[in-house]
């Protein structure tokens, strides 16, 4: 069983020698600046796609820092950013003290339905605000138009995440990215 372990793990270490460094650094950049671009903060948007690119899904800070040519600092800053943001978690690497940081095994699926309660905690915040501002001003319509959108984004999200929950599981990966 070691046996087959170790070789499995030289297999996995000679597919990721035979690739492009060069050109997974490029798309590492392209897709961070695709993050970035939709409003994810900068290093965040960097660490987190060298993190969705690594076969483990998961890397220590020192792996990060030299992968990425960025100081132990800024990791640290981005690793907080994904973790508030509910994107990596932190874990012991067994028998050290050092962390290494994961991504959820569903990042999207995940990151998608703690969108839903933001959503509703929108929606009842703009009805508030419908309420207070009056339902036949100009301001009143708009807030409350905007509470309708909110409640619409919240059905169609969650019919969405059920569809891509039974998509997964007939094709036989429910769980996986």
């Amino acid at each position: 069983m070691i046996e087959s372990g170790r070789a499995h793990d030289q297999a996995h270490d000679q597919a990721q020698d035979a690739r492009d460094g060069e050109a997974v650094s490029r798309f590492v950049e392209r897709f961070a600046a695709d993050l970035v671009e939709a409003g994810m903060q900068r290093m965040g948007a960097r660490v987190f796609a060298a993190l969705l690119v690594s076969d483990a899904g998961a890397l220590t800070s020192a792996e990060l820092a030299e992968q990425l040519q960025i100081s132990p600092a800024a990791v640290s800053g981005a690793i907080r950013y994904l973790a508030q943001v509910d994107l990596v978690a932190r874990e012991r690497e067994p028998g050290s003290r050092r962390e290494r940081y994961r991504l959820y095994s569903a990042t999207w699926y995940e990151s998608l339905s703690r969108r839903d309660q933001l959503l509703v905690r929108w929606e009842s915040t703009m009805r508030d605000g419908a309420k207070i501002l009056g339902p036949d001003t100009p301001a009143g319509q708009r807030v409350s138009e905007t509470a309708e959108f909110f409640e619409f984004m919240q059905s169609e999200l969650r019919t969405m995440l059920d569809r891509w929950r039974a998509h997964q599981a007939a094709r036989g990966g429910a769980g996986k990215q």
